[in-house]
């Protein structure tokens, strides 16, 4: 079974910086697209950053320039570096990933992680 799990949240004054990895395991064959997600209280999930297999990125327009979207595809990881947070960078963080299994029938199904909350105070 294909597992994220995340690490890295916390809790961080404004202007400073965390830094989140995801390490996807269990049966992969291939990863297509890896992302991170939020989801502020009271707040609909939204995307926050995002990459493909081959490394193209896509930002949510409030962390351009201040949030670096990586991956590592010999470590299936996806990393969030976060510089300069606000606080209303505050949310539980999600994982996501694309990910084609390894055994018969060979599905491509979304996976996620169980959420790491980062707390930024003013």
């Amino acid at each position: 079974q294909v597992q994220l799990v995340e690490s890295g949240g916390g809790l961080v004054q404004a202007g400073g910086s965390l830094r989140l990895s995801c390490a996807a395991s269990g049966g992969i064959f291939s990863i297509n697209s890896m992302g991170w997600y939020r989801q502020a209280p009271g707040k609909q999930r939204e995307l926050v950053a995002a990459i493909t297999s081959g490394s193209s990125t896509n930002y949510a327009d409030s962390v351009k320039g201040r949030f670096t979207i990586s991956r590592d595809n010999v470590k299936n990881t996806v990393y969030l570096q976060m510089n300069s947070l606000k606080p209303e960078d505050t949310a539980v963080y999600y994982c996501n990933a694309v990910v084609r299994r390894r055994t018969p029938p060979y599905l491509t199904n979304d996976y996620w992680g169980q959420g790491t909350q980062v707390t930024v105070s003013s």
